[in-house]
């Protein structure tokens, strides 16, 4: 009994000492911040720190001599980028904490406050299924244009945009969707059920259709991520589905692994019928390789898209195989687009900058001043009355681009 007290003795002192140890490299860090001090070189051992290093050698080149990279002088995407990998830094180099996910508690209050939408997303779901094999193809395109608007704006559920505060689903989104269709600036929804239904028919019983969903935000986006890559499934539009999470807590509410697994399991131990059949079903997914979810590290670098081909090449080619690749939410639309102040109406195929692995499309709600593939005079015109627009939320767009 001695032993095992003095043993709990040795390891709180130690997460005691780490705790100090991390609360030093933050408080650190915020001065950094606070006062423009100039980026520095990570000087951890993590597997993406030598990526990380050079590409601050890269930002370096980019000032031509006119003073180091900083704060407040440098790109924002990359400074934004480079703070989150800073905090994860704090926590992963100090054992035992170094598996503790900051984030965590704020991702499982969102989840648990979105619960009536939760509910009632799962009840609409189950009840579809009971009758999808009778849909017609008019149908079945109304339930997959549903779905989709759903995870839109599932997206809105953004707890590093509202800075930590309530950002929950309250009420089901089912109810509102014929409202919102305003809202959506582009609207390539069409054209992607064309895609969809015609690789259908196209495909022999030897191959099969894969869609790559590259995640946003853990709680009720999540599932109605989930609930979207379910009826694909259920439709039999699409055959497997990829998930694409963070390797290490990001950006406040982004997924990871434990939030993507623990999520599942609230689902299958929730004490509703419809919730806990959506649990049970999507566990089964998984077990059966239907779903398959993937944690590649580019996906937590400061490096747009574009730059994947080069930085990435293995998850370059396997999102090649891909039907179709759906991107969630906005710092995947700004890693998209390069983070750039185009001009509105500059095409989405222009601004990929040569990011075609497969056709993809973009479902994001506006919560930054980047955009483009707009008409013209059409942003002018929201600008006028609006002038946050393009980083209230209220907006957003479903975005397609068919690849070369």
């Amino acid at each position: 009994m001695f032993r095992i007290g003095t043993f709990v003795l040795h390891l709180f002192q130690k997460g005691v000492e780490a705790e100090k140890r991390a609360i030093s490299f933050l408080s650190k860090l915020r001065n950094e911040l606070q006062t423009d001090k100039p980026v520095t070189r990570l000087e951890d051992e993590l597997p993406d720190a030598v990526l990380w290093n050079q590409y601050l050698d890269y930002q370096r080149n980019l000032s031509n001599g006119n003073g180091e990279p900083s704060w407040f002088q440098s790109p924002w995407l990359y400074v934004e980028c480079y703070m989150y990998r800073r905090i994860h830094a704090a926590l992963a180099q100090n054992p035992p904490i170094d598996k503790f996910d900051v984030f965590k508690e704020g991702k499982a209050q969102n989840f648990f406050e979105s619960q009536e939408a939760v509910i009632a997303l799962c009840t609409y779901f189950q009840e579809l299924l009971k009758n999808i094999k009778d849909l017609d193809e008019k149908q079945l395109q109304e339930e997959l244009f549903k779905l989709l608007q759903v995870s839109l704006w599932g997206n809105k559920c953004d707890l590093s945009f509202s800075a930590g505060k309530d950002s929950s689903q309250k009420s089901s989104p089912l109810q509102s969707l014929e409202n919102m269709i305003p809202y959506i600036l582009v609207n390539d929804m069409e054209k992607l059920w064309l895609l969809l239904i015609n690789t259908k028919k196209r495909n022999t019983e030897t191959s099969s259709v894969r869609v790559d969903i590259i995640l946003d935000n853990a709680g009720f986006e999540l599932v109605s991520d989930l609930v979207l890559a379910d009826f694909l499934l259920s439709s039999k539009l699409a055959d497997e589905v990829h998930f694409h999470g963070k390797s290490i807590p990001w950006y406040v509410s982004d997924t990871t692994k434990h939030d993507f697994n623990w999520t599942i399991k609230q689902l299958q131990s929730a004490n509703h019928m419809w919730m806990s059949r959506c649990g049970i079903n999507w566990e089964g997914n998984l077990k059966k390789g239907v779903w398959v979810y993937l944690d590649h590290m580019f996906w937590t670098l400061p490096h747009d898209f574009s730059s994947m081909a080069e930085v990435a090449p293995e998850l370059y080619a396997d999102i090649q195989k891909s039907n179709l690749i759906l991107f969630k939410g906005d710092l995947n639309y700004r890693k998209l687009t390069g983070d750039r102040k185009w001009e509105y109406t500059v095409p989405f195929h222009e601004a990929l900058n040569k990011f075609h692995p497969a056709p993809l499309c973009s479902l994001r709600t506006l919560k930054s001043d980047t955009q483009v593939g707009l008409k013209p005079g059409q942003g002018e015109q929201i600008q006028a009355s609006e002038p946050e627009w393009m980083v209230s939320g209220k907006y957003g767009v479903v975005q397609f681009d068919a690849a070369l």
